[in-house]
């Protein structure tokens, strides 16, 4: 997520920059190389996601199960991607749909951090050593080639082939405006030494990532400048250092909108990188002392001031990760403490709440868990509706009987218990459904996405089905009345079956779930009510109940059937397992058969 300029802003640099290019031919190839740059940069990150299918989001939630290989994901993806950026706006989303751990987010921007270091040693040892320029046009001409396939496949690939070939051309823009740069300035003459030049130079580094939105951008300028002789080691030692620090600002940007737990992670990106920033100006005599002696030993050349750069760029990485790995801890408590949890509101979504990014899977992941969210509130207001508890439902071991006596009336307002619990959230649902199905979505998650919408409604639609019963349940079964009392205390049990099969599997984790065992429950609820019609005419026979109890039961039955269906449809969708293949086989053996804990309501 990029930062929208401020037109005034806009329009003072855009003055700024025809002036400048005006003046200077040479700054225009500056200019233009950086423009190239970052141009490359958005096309790689788009084409990479694209190409991926969504691998990247699929390996970081399988792959950072505990702290060490949270570290290695974020720096093996952001070496892969070289896109610190486009990592940490993942883990953000991630972390807002509840995939991961705050923990887990915190290991995978420190190793952000330190994959983004192999950007600057590529530059240094090849890309301003090397004509890559030539390589830049059939690259080019390939990935636009590429861009106009059917195939989503062949256009990430189209994409990744364009973005490099742009960051080509763009170093190669960039070094030549240098060298015709130089020819005519001295940039050296603004070096500044000692602690001032550190200071500033440090606030021209981050200033300048700030504005470019790209580490690497910053990086790529000052290697170029050093290696034309237009900024001094030394300064340029500063300018690494605010890099990393203005990187932040793409984590601030992209939790402005997420919950909680993703504006916790941005402001742990931003504590580690002031803290390594801090830590790495107050130690650059002896990080200097250091690069000096590897490099020597790595072979580096003593004249080579950019690989000398890349190296200390990536030492005082690594300085601020064995500063920060110890204290992670206390990080995390800090940052609970700062931005605590809300208070959690049942007539608010918890899960939808703010931005998630464009990913299908936190999108989806964050809608299963709303969804099922809103099912724990239909249960429990079900439940009380037909004068039950669903926490003595659940922890019973005679349902029957327990139905049985629950003969006292719960005192509920039905209809605002339903405004503040279930029809507020099911229109935060329905609108993030529909503002979600204006992205491109792939055919299967859009499918999901319509999936879990329709449970949504179902749960509503179950609700009210209730509500037209519960007048009548309450007056037969507050005090024994002989058979009516019978019939009405079945059609009790048959829902709270599935409301306590419901609670059940609520209670299990996701891939020891399946909702065979409510189909069979709705199955053998539908074949009561088939033999509902005979039942009632033998009592009316024997006069045990009369012909107005008779109608009242045929309606309701047909609610609790109405009920029990919605509630059924609903539970097979939030509880479907998440493998597409296993979904589908589940399926499959479904139409193959058709030949003491409370629930959490905030």
């Amino acid at each position: 997520m990029k930062p929208r300029i401020p037109h005034l802003q806009l329009g003072l640099t855009l003055a700024l920059l025809a002036v400048a290019m005006a003046l200077s031919t040479d700054f225009q190839r500056l200019a233009a190389g950086v423009a190239l740059f970052l141009l490359g940069m958005l096309m790689l990150e788009d084409g990479f996601k694209a190409l991926s299918g969504g691998l990247l989001e699929r390996l970081l939630a399988r792959m950072t199960g505990n702290f060490g290989k949270a570290v290695a994901f974020g720096a093996a993806a952001t070496s892969v991607s070289q896109s610190s950026s486009l990592v940490s706006v993942i883990s953000i989303s991630f972390l807002s749909a509840g995939l991961i751990s705050l923990q887990a987010g915190l290991g995978i921007i420190f190793g952000a951090n330190l994959g983004t270091t192999t950007g600057a040693w590529l530059i240094a040892g090849v890309g301003l050593k090397v004509d890559i320029a030539a390589y830049a046009l059939p690259l080019l001409v390939v990935g636009v080639l590429l861009m106009f396939q059917h195939q989503d496949a062949a256009k990430g690939a189209g994409r990744v082939l364009v973005g490099i070939g742009l960051i080509f051309l763009g170093i190669a823009f960039i070094k030549d405006g240098f060298d015709a740069f130089s020819a005519r300035f001295d940039l050296t003459r603004l070096a500044l030494g000692g602690i001032a030049g550190l200071l500033v130079y440090t606030a021209v580094g981050a200033f300048a990532t700030v504005v470019m939105q790209s580490s690497h951008a910053t990086m790529l300028l000052v290697i170029a400048a050093l290696g034309a002789g237009q900024i001094s080691y030394d300064n340029a030692l500063a300018v690494a250092i605010g890099a990393n620090v203005g990187t932040t600002v793409t984590a601030l940007i992209g939790a402005a909108t997420a919950n909680f737990q993703g504006k916790r992670l941005a402001l742990g990106h931003l504590v580690f990188n002031m803290a390594t920033g801090a830590t790495a100006l107050a130690l650059i005599v002896p990080l200097r002392m250091l690069v000096e002696g590897l490099a020597g030993a790595l072979g580096i050349a003593p004249d080579d001031a950019m690989l000398r750069l890349a190296l200390f760029h990536t030492l005082f990485n690594l300085l601020g990760l064995g500063l920060m790995v110890p204290l992670r801890g206390r990080l995390q408590v800090w940052l609970e403490r700062r931005i605590p949890t809300p208070a959690p509101r049942a007539s608010q979504p918890r899960y939808i709440a703010g931005d998630l990014g464009t990913f299908p899977v936190t999108i989806l992941t964050a809608l299963q868990q709303e969804v099922a969210r809103l099912q724990r509130h239909v249960v429990e207001l079900i439940a009380t509706g037909l004068n039950l508890r669903i926490e003595d439902l659940s922890a019973s071991r005679d349902l029957a009987l327990t139905v049985s006596r629950a003969r006292e009336p719960i005192k509920l307002e039905y209809e605002r218990v339903y405004e503040e619990r279930v029809k507020s959230l099911h229109a935060a649902i329905v609108a993030f459904c529909a503002d979600q199905a204006a992205l491109s979505l792939p055919p299967a998650d859009r499918t999901r996405l319509h999936e879990l919408r329709e449970a949504a409604a179902a749960l509503v639609r179950a609700v009210k089905a209730v509500k037209h019963m519960r007048e009548n349940v309450t007056r037969f079964t507050s005090l024994p009345q002989g058979a009516v009392t019978e019939l009405y205390d079945q059609l009790r049990l048959d829902i709270a079956q599935i409301l306590v099969e419901i609670a059940r599997l609520d209670q299990l984790p996701a891939e020891a779930r399946s909702s065979l065992s409510l189909e069979e429950e709705r199955r053998a609820l539908e074949a009561e009510q088939q033999a509902l019609a005979g039942r009632l005419e033998g009592l009316l026979q024997t006069r045990r109940i009369t012909a107005a109890h008779a109608t009242s039961l045929l309606n309701d039955s047909g609610y609790a059937l109405e009920a029990s269906r919605n509630l059924v449809q609903a539970a097979q969708q939030v509880f479907r397992p998440i493998d597409r293949a296993e979904a589908e086989i589940e399926r499959l053996l479904e139409m193959e058969g058709d030949g003491d804990a409370s629930l959490d309501l905030s």
